[in-house]
This record gives structure tokens, sequence and C-alpha cells, in this order.
């Protein structure tokens, strides 16, 4: 998630060296880390009736995971919220910027309490894990404040742990789900206790799998193109998908097999640690929640191979967990370092925030990615409290970024790309809505986080004498940045001027004019308008040539003459129609003219009123590579 957008001057691109494979890990070194906690939260909220929950939200994550691979298809520079928002409002884009580093923050702090947890939990026998255990918080924060030390030195010093663990995690998930598939069995599922408003409450309690997710989006800058692709125009479609799609069916397979492996856990429970009623079964698993793979692993490695095997496999399972859940908060202090440095470029931040340490790491963004977390953890009571705070910036920042592409104009989305998104967004803006009413905590964090980033962008805004002016749409096309390209000089030899003729008007000197100063071929075009186009009539227009119509002709003679003179290539040209306006688009079209010049209508106003203007009727049809000038 460290590698956001950055933007490219022309001719300079970043390098796309980031291969799917090593993608898929640094997704799955953030997304793959939500297991580890998810299950054992989805016990304490539903008990052993947390079953549906849990398939419910493996059944989001992988809906998430269809949509982001689409984003990545379409936002092959970088489809994180705030590219994607940006589209639609600088704005917006900074409120999605500011929820996700509210998800930030709150992983970061999360995962390094659950990290701790994976090697404290299972060792009451030791003193000294005993004190950190009951001062877990502070413990936390000292691992944090490590981590930011190490990047200070630059974020390739510490190192990218998720991708060397990535392989070795997948083998220990495997590992605990062959061990507990003898033992998986329905016969502790509970139905619901609760109505189906509290099941939709307790379900948006525990979505905590979507961490991560927007960290492939913002990778898709640096990998590698597809076949057949170069950077003027790039495509990453097959990496992403390769990337996005090994990593996603683990996820959400390797949650429900888990989850339901956490609740089999009856089965042996008696056989290892004597317990024979429900009541000691739950609380011994709400007990070891923080930890339940951990809890696992020791429970049915002792059932299946005996006691000493099943702490080894547990210890195996919390030091793996340990180390891939600890860079899942490095990651996320790195991206929301490398978040704020981006707003800061693009003006919607302190300028102070582009400030760099003498190893190149911006300075401020570090002290707020360590500092953040740090302030969470001091007020945090609870590992569920700090889960409550979670969602709400996760699920804000990818409701953000939906959104945005449902609505998104100018890109050349699908409409079954549209109506999945369109889905996705109300679920989870449901989701959001949601967790706003029943987590009166995490509201007011994210609103402190918005609040506080807000104040910082209008401070900004003021300082760099910004003003905000709400102008309509057309003044606003007035100064769009395509305008310097707009005013480009367009002299160029071998252009072609048409002017259509009524008349010897001064609208033909003028076109001479034009054509000499452009050094073009100038074509005159006079269109002998008929009120009835019989059946015979096209082999009678056929044969119509201008010499045969007088006014046509002495238009015709003179401005040969004049071209002659002037050194002008003069092409006449002569039509017959019952649709004068309509034959000047089509001849305009189909000779492929640069400019078409048309004089003021000398036609009387009911004329107008009844049969409309040609210069108007052109005007609204003519395609937008031709120019139109109206000369009156």
């Amino acid at each position: 998630m460290a590698d956001l957008i950055v933007t490219e001057t022309a001719g300079v691109h970043r390098p796309r060296n980031l291969d799917w494979k090593r993608a898929a890990a640094l997704l799955y070194g953030d997304w793959g880390t939500s297991k580890a906690y998810v299950i054992g939260l989805a016990f304490v909220a539903a008990g052993f009736s947390s079953f549906p929950i849990i398939l419910a939200v493996c059944v989001l994550t992988g809906l998430v995971g269809i949509n982001y691979a689409v984003i990545c298809r379409y936002f092959p520079d970088g489809g994180g919220v705030y590219s994607a928002a940006r589209s639609q409002g600088r704005l917006l884009a900074v409120v999605g910027a500011l929820l996700l580093v509210a998800d930030l923050t709150v992983t970061a702090a999360l995962s390094g309490w659950s990290a701790l947890t994976y090697v404290i939990s299972g060792a009451e026998g030791i003193s000294w894990l005993k004190f950190l255990k009951d001062h877990i918080a502070f413990t936390t924060i000292g691992v944090l404040l490590l981590i930011g030390f190490i990047n200070w030195f630059g974020p390739k010093h510490s190192g990218s742990l998720a991708v060397v663990l990535a392989v070795p995690t997948v083998i220990v998930v495997v590992a605990l789900i062959a061990v507990s598939a003898p033992h998986l069995t329905t016969h502790f599922l509970e139905p619901r206790h609760e109505s189906l408003s509290m099941l939709w409450v307790q379900f948006v309690g525990v979505i905590l799998a979507l961490s991560g997710v927007e960290a492939i989006a913002n990778l898709t800058g640096v990998m590698k193109l597809d076949p057949g692709s170069g950077h003027d125009k790039p495509s990453v479609a097959r990496e992403s998908i390769k990337a996005i799609t090994p990593v996603a069916i683990e996820v959400v397979l390797g949650t429900a097999l888990l989850g339901w492996a956490m609740l089999s856990l009856p089965s042996v429970l008696q056989k290892t640690l004597g317990l024979t009623s429900r009541s000691d079964i739950s609380a011994a698993l709400t007990k070891r929640h923080e930890d339940m793979l951990r809890f696992i692993a020791e429970q049915f490695g002792t059932a299946s191979f005996g006691i000493w095997f099943g702490q080894a496999f547990g210890w195996v399972v919390g030091i793996v967990f340990l180390l891939l859940l600890l860079s899942a908060a490095n990651t996320a202090i790195v991206a929301m370092i490398g978040l704020l440095y981006m707003t800061a470029r693009d003006g919607e931040m302190p300028p102070q925030f582009k400030r760099l340490n003498r190893h190149g790491v911006p300075l401020y963004p570090l002290l707020i990615a360590v500092g953040l977390p740090v302030v969470v953890l001091l007020t945090a009571t609870s590992f569920e409290g700090l889960a409550g705070l979670y969602a709400i910036g996760v699920v804000g920042a990818i409701t953000v970024n939906l959104g945005s592409c449902t609505f998104n104009r100018a890109i050349g989305f699908t409409w079954y790309d549209r109506a999945l998104f369109g889905v996705t967004f109300t679920i989870l803006f449901c989701v959001e809505i949601t967790l706003a009413q029943t987590k009166h905590e995490a509201l007011f964090f994210v609103v402190c986080v918005l609040g506080i980033g807000l104040a910082l962008r209008a401070w900004t805004q003021k300082r760099a004498g910004f003003t905000t002016l709400t102008v309509t749409r057309q003044v606003a096309a007035m100064v769009t940045p395509d305008l310097v390209a707009t005013m480009q000089p367009r002299l160029q030899e071998g252009q072609k001027i048409m002017v259509a003729a009524r008349g010897i008007t001064p609208v033909l000197s003028f076109a001479l004019d034009e054509a000499q100063l452009r050094k073009a071929t100038l074509c005159v075009l006079y269109v002998k308008e008929i009120a009835v186009f019989y059946g015979g009539g096209p082999a009678q227009v056929a044969r119509s040539r201008w010499q045969e119509n007088p006014e046509a002709n002495a238009i015709m003679s003179l401005m040969l003459k004049l071209g002659a003179e002037r050194n002008i290539s003069v092409l006449p040209v002569y039509a017959v129609s019952e649709d004068t306006a309509s034959t000047i688009l089509d001849l305009s079209a189909t000779m492929g003219v640069d400019y078409l010049i048309i004089g003021a209508s000398q036609r009387p106003a009911l004329a107008k009123l009844l049969r409309g203007s040609v210069a108007t009727n052109v005007a609204q049809q003519l395609p937008d590579s031709i120019r139109l000038l109206i000369f009156g």
C-alpha cells in the first residue's frame, strides 16, 4: 500500500517492475491477516450462532474483491479511493483519503495489538510475558515506535516481511485446516437467537476482512504491463486479476473453514482441557478470541498428535502471525506516509508535509503515521473497542471509491460494471450508516479525523491564496486545463476552408483573406435549394453543373479569378438539395475541411421562424473537428 499514486510528468513514467506474484504477496500481507481476529470477534458477537455471520463476511469480501478487480482494469495508473474520487471532485477525494487515514490508523494499532497477543496469550507461565499482556496497549505503542524508528531510515530498510511471510502463512493456514478437518462438525452450530435487525448489527460489527483491499488498487501504477500494452495505453488487467484471485480465494475459503473449525472446537475440548459444559466451552473460546487461530492449532494439534505437537504447532502459528501482523502494521504506517505526502504534493495538505529528512522520508507524515495509532492505543480500553473503530474507516473509503466509479461518466465502464459497483456501493453505504448509528466511538473518531484533516486543507488553501468560487459549468469550461491546447495557433499549410456562398457578399472576401493567410485550399460551395425532390431528381442533379446556374456561375468565375490573382487554390463545389444545412454538413465532413465559413443569413424574420436558420442548424450538428466561422 505504500506505492500510491504520484503524478507523472510528461515523458516520465514510474518504473513498472512489480509482477503479480509480489503484488499478491503484498496484498495478502494486509488482506490475509484479517482472519487472525475476525472469527474470534464473530464468536464474541454471536457465539455458536456466528457461522452465518462469518459466511456473510466472506461473501462480502469476495464481492468487494471482484469490484476491485474491475477497478484495476480501468485504473492502470492507480485506482485507490483518492485517485478514483478525484475525477468527481477534489473535496470528495480528500474525504476519501481521510477515511483511508482513519482506516490505516486503526489497522496499525489493531495489527500491532493482535500480533503481540498471538505470542503473549499462550504463555501464562512466563512472568515477563504476563507483564506484557497486562500492559499490552503500552507494549504495542513501544512496538509501533520501533517500527516508526526503522522507517525513519526509509521503507527499503524496514523490508517487506509480507512478501517473505506470504508462503509460510499460507502453509500454516493449510496445515490448520488439515489438522481440524477430521473434527469438523455441524453438531454445535446454533440457530440465530436475535432478530434479523440485530443479526445485521452483529454482521456489521465484525466486517474486518476488507482490510487491505485498497492496496491492490494503489499498486496498479507500478505493476508490470500486460503483453501488447505500452506506457501510452497501459493495461494491467491480466496482472491484477492474477494477483487478486488467489488472495481472494484464500481469504474467503480460509476464513470460512477456520470459522467452522472454531465452532467445532467443543468436539475436542473435553479431551484436551476436560471441558464439558457449553458455558465453560464458551468462556474458553471467549477468553482466547484475540488469538483464536493459535488456540485452534493448540487444541486440534493436541487432539490429533498429542500435547507436545499441539504446543509446538501453537507456537509456530503464533510466531508466523506475529510477524505477519507486525508487517501489516508496518505497511499501514508506510501507506499513511505516502498518502499524506501525496495529498501535500497536490496542494490539499500543508506544504510542510513535503519536507524530507536526510534519508528522503517525509518528516511530518512519518510523525503523524506513528502518532495517530499511539493516540488511539492510549484511549482504547480493549481489543473489542479497538476493533469497533476499524470498520467505519475502511468501509467508508471503499464506499467512496465504488460510489465514485458508479457515477463516473468519463470512464467507459460497461453497464454491468456500473451495476456491480452500484449494488456493492448500496450494501456498503448501509453498512456505513449502521456503523455510524451503533458505533458512537467509531463515529466520533472518524469525525475527528475528517474535521482535523479538512481544517488543515482549508488552512493550506487559505495560505496558498486559493479562493473558492461557485461558477456555472459553462464558465468553468472556460478555465479548463485544456484551454492552453485549444489556444495554440492552428496556422498550418495544406488545410481546407469551405465557404458557403449565397451571393457575391463580403463573406467571400473574408474567406479569400483567411485562405491566403493560412495558405489553404478554398472550397466555394453553392447550394441550389429546391422545395421538392422528385423520384427522378437524383439523376437530374448528377448532371447539374455550376456553369448552368447564372448566379453560381457568376460567383465561381469571380472567385476563380480572384484566387488566381492572389495565388489561392479555389475549388468550386455545386450541389442541389432540398435541405441546405444537411448538404453543407455532409460535404464538409466528406471533403475533410478544417474551417467552415457561413455568412449571416439575410432571410426575413418570418422565413427564419418557419424554416430555421442554416447557420443555427449547421452549428448544432457540425463535428467538433471542424471550426465554424459565422461572418456578419
